[in-house]
């Protein structure tokens, strides 16, 4: 089954986006900050976390900030304020989608389920895709374990990184547009729109390090990945 998570102070936001989602067979657990959401990404493991922003001790981006890329859920974040500036500083923190308060459950319940596609996706693909491993050059993705390296290390990419990263490296040389990218990874229309396709590929390339050259921007059109020379 699949696990969700909502963190939000106010208890009457809370209780009514677990109960939606219990409603759609979900296992949800609740925290009331961010300090008790750490702790339960720790034990109960959650596929998706809707988490508030604006919480005592711990806010919603300091979560992000805290969390680790490997065990990191994908990660919905819920706020009061509308403004771009909060919107971009939650996705480069790795937050994988955003809605304003207040929100229409309807929209929130198909957010969540898009976003529990692509954290459930180990569970679900056949055992020859478990064993999958891709190579571009000195970069490895190993699709089982969901996890990215350089000659060995192993890169902090939360899960939004990481399928974007293995859709362009699947096939080299091939243009995706934003567009394509954004249906394809996000698997809905997102509110954030294309640029949060660009703030993804912008901290993935500062992760790649070195290797940055490796996603490649077509200029009016989107991305490409492509082995660099030698």
């Amino acid at each position: 089954m699949i696990k969700i998570l909502v963190v939000d102070d106010e208890s009457s936001i809370r209780a009514a986006v677990a109960y939606a989602l219990r409603r759609e067979g979900y296992e949800v657990e609740m925290a009331v900050d961010g300090q008790e959401a750490l702790d339960k990404v720790e034990t109960f493991r959650p596929t998706v976390m809707v988490l508030d922003v604006m919480m005592p001790r711990v806010s919603g981006y300091d979560v992000c900030r805290k969390l680790n890329g490997q065990a990191r859920p994908a990660i919905l974040l819920l706020t009061v304020k509308d403004d771009i500036v909060d919107k971009v500083l939650g996705l480069e923190l790795g937050a994988d989608d955003y809605m304003t308060k207040p929100f229409d459950m309807r929209e929130l319940l198909a957010r969540v389920k898009a976003l529990s596609r692509r954290g459930g996706y180990v569970q679900q693909v056949q055992q020859e895709e478990q064993e999958e491993v891709l190579k571009l050059g000195d970069l490895t993705a190993e699709i089982f374990s969901r996890t990215v390296s350089i000659q060995g290390e192993l890169l902090d990419l939360t899960p939004k990184e990481f399928d974007l990263l293995v859709l362009l490296m699947r096939k080299p040389g091939r243009v995706y547009s934003r567009e394509v990218l954004l249906e394809k990874v996000w698997a809905m229309d997102f509110a954030g729109g294309t640029r949060t396709v660009d703030i993804h590929v912008q901290r993935l390339r500062k992760k790649l390090g070195n290797l940055y050259g490796i996603i490649q921007t077509v200029h009016g059109i989107g991305y490409k990945s492509t082995e660099l020379p030698r």
